[in-house]
């Protein structure tokens, strides 16, 4: 025979208990918790969000709905069972919405998207090929913010403030108007996206780098014609984001299999790229030697050592010169600056040796 219910539940059934936890939970909460629930039930029940959900999820989280616990769920949890490509579109459409927006009209963009995290074991090349870029004319878009978790590398904003080129503390406005005169922005979470900066703290403390961190490499500030260039270290990485932005749209996209996971070439291997224009994927190869290309790649020592090796560089001397020139090269070529590879090589060249970059460095400071 069942035995008998208790008192307290004859006066409370579970389904009400729960059902009063839910209200003072508060809808969206309450909402976020199935959600969390969808993506962490486990491998034979978890189902997935779709792109309407992860949208939904992601607009709780940057508007800082949820509790702390419950952002490191579901960031843990979406972790641990690998977000699906229509996933990441959903919530790359949340940071589009919410995050900051920079334009160049009449002008294709040359736009970068790199780990956060930062360089911790190679000599970083993208802020010097950034400023080459912008010397040469062609439009360049980073973004980034302040040393963060897993691995608290070197970030972009002090790679340029090493250089004399301050990103952190302008306003939005202020960098929009860089981009009109100088080609060249940079915008920094904590100042232009305040409500992903939000998420750092729950990072740090689940231990492991989320799935947050792909939107680092899929999203642009940009708005309008560009070029989305996006580092990946792992194979599966690179496919997932080939579907998720195809989905959101995204119709000109090169993939990069760069130094630690950014998008500088490296110069002791093949380049391994794939563009990916109008739904079609073209696996690219760029072999360094046979361009002439031999150098070492370059080890990170400090910022003060990195500082004089890049302006050396800029002047097309030591150490990180031939780097510069090949990743200089490689980008004027994929924005059809150049016809080919080897001609895009001797402008590199040109403009070192001119150090057009340490000029349009001045011009920025």
């Amino acid at each position: 025979m069942p035995e008998p219910s208790s008192p307290d539940n004859r006066r409370h059934p579970p389904s009400d208990r729960r059902s009063a936890r839910l209200l003072a939970m508060g809808c969206e909460r309450a909402r976020f918790r199935e959600l969390i629930g969808k993506v962490g039930s486990g491998e034979h029940t978890s189902t997935g969000l779709d792109r309407h959900e992860a949208r939904e999820a992601m607009d709780l989280m940057l508007r800082g709905t949820p509790s702390e616990a419950q952002v490191g769920a579901f960031l843990i949890a979406h972790r641990i069972r690998r977000p699906l490509p229509l996933e990441l579109t959903g919530m790359l459409d949340s940071y589009r919405e919410h995050g900051p927006v920079l334009t160049t009209p009449g002008r294709r963009a040359l736009c970068f998207g790199v780990p956060y995290d930062g360089r911790s074991r190679t000599a970083p090349l993208l802020p010097l090929v950034a400023l080459v870029l912008a010397a040469a004319g062609q439009p360049v878009v980073l973004h980034g913010g302040d040393p963060m978790p897993v691995k608290f590398g070197v970030s972009l904003a002090e790679l340029f403030g090493a250089l004399g080129i301050e990103w952190r503390g302008l306003t939005l406005g202020a960098v929009q108007q860089r981009l009109d005169r100088h080609g060249l922005a940079l915008t920094h979470q904590p100042d232009h996206f305040p409500a992903a900066e939000r998420l750092v703290g729950v990072r740090d403390a689940i231990g492991k780098r989320p799935p947050v961190a792909s939107l680092e490499l899929l999203w642009t500030p940009h708005r309008g014609d560009h070029l989305l260039v996006s580092g990946f270290v792992h194979p599966p990485t690179e496919s997932r984001a080939w579907e998720a932005l195809r989905a959101a749209g995204e119709a000109d996209v090169i993939t990069v299999k760069g130094l630690e996971g950014s998008t500088d070439l490296p110069t002791t291997r093949a380049g391994i790229t794939a563009w990916m224009r109008r739904e079609r994927v073209e696996r690219i190869l760029l072999h360094p030697r046979d361009h002439g290309i031999v150098a070492a790649e370059v080890p990170w020592e400090s910022l003060e050592c990195w500082q004089a090796q890049a302006l050396e560089a800029l002047a097309g001397t030591g150490p990180l010169a031939d780097p510069l020139r090949w990743n200089v090269a490689a980008w004027l070529w994929f924005s059809d600056q150049l016809a080919d590879l080897p001609s895009a090589l001797d402008q590199a060249r040109a403009l070192l040796a001119a150090r057009s970059g340490l000029r349009q460095a001045e011009a920025l400071r």
